[in-house]
């Protein structure tokens, strides 16, 4: 996960996802992305301020994943990039 603060555009947090052919054909890069896109509902989006702009990138096992670990993930990953918010000057 990579996020950006963009102060001048407050439409609203933003999630991009990327989802290569690494993870499978596309019917599984597709069923990755709903369950993503679910979990950044779910996990990511009421803690993003209005101007943040975030990517989520998955990785070839997301595809036998469940949901729950994948919700867990990106809950850990935000908790990192908080934590190196909060370090850098």
């Amino acid at each position: 996960m990579h996020a950006l603060h963009d102060g001048t555009d407050a439409t609203g947090p933003r999630v991009g996802l990327i989802v290569s052919k690494a993870v499978g054909n596309a019917v599984e890069r597709h069923r990755v992305s709903r369950r993503l896109r679910h979990a950044a509902r779910t996990a990511v989006l009421p803690h993003l301020d209005a101007t943040d702009l975030v990517v989520i990138r998955a990785r070839a096992g997301s595809s036998d994943a469940v949901s729950s670990r994948l919700e867990q993930q990106l809950q850990r990953a935000l908790e990192r990039l908080e934590s190196r918010r909060r370090t850098s000057p």
